[in-house]
């Protein structure tokens, strides 16, 4: 069993900046890629960052430039910060991570539960 666990996200104004983690527990053997996705209201869930285990980075292109992905591969975490927030940011913030359990099993997407981005203007 696998959890993933965000943390982070709330209230900002527009130019301010947060910043996401999201650690995941449970039974791991490896973390492949991670990643942050989000979902605003009446919209399909987007892919904002991803980092490869070995830490090579993409973005959308509505982040590039403003927002930043890391992990801490140690303590099993993936984080985002945000800066210059805009009001468009505004999203449930979900962090997904591809793991194996053991080592001849199959690498797996787990979900967090997402955690609410609202930029106000």
């Amino acid at each position: 069993q696998v959890h993933l666990v965000e943390s982070g996200g709330g209230l900002a104004q527009a130019g301010g900046s947060l910043r996401l983690s999201c650690v995941a527990s449970g039974t791991i053997f490896s973390i492949n890629a991670m990643g942050w996705y989000r979902q605003a209201p009446g919209k399909q869930r987007e892919l904002v960052a991803g980092i490869t285990s070995g830490g090579s980075t993409n973005y959308a292109d509505s982040v590039k430039g403003r927002f930043t992905i890391s992990r801490d591969n140690a303590k099993n975490t993936v984080y985002l910060q945000m800066n210059s927030l805009k009001p468009e940011d505004t999203a449930v913030y979900y962090c997904c991570a591809h793991i194996t359990s053991g080592h001849y099993d199959n690498t797996t997407p787990y979900w967090g539960e997402g955690a609410q981005v609202t930029v106000s203007s």
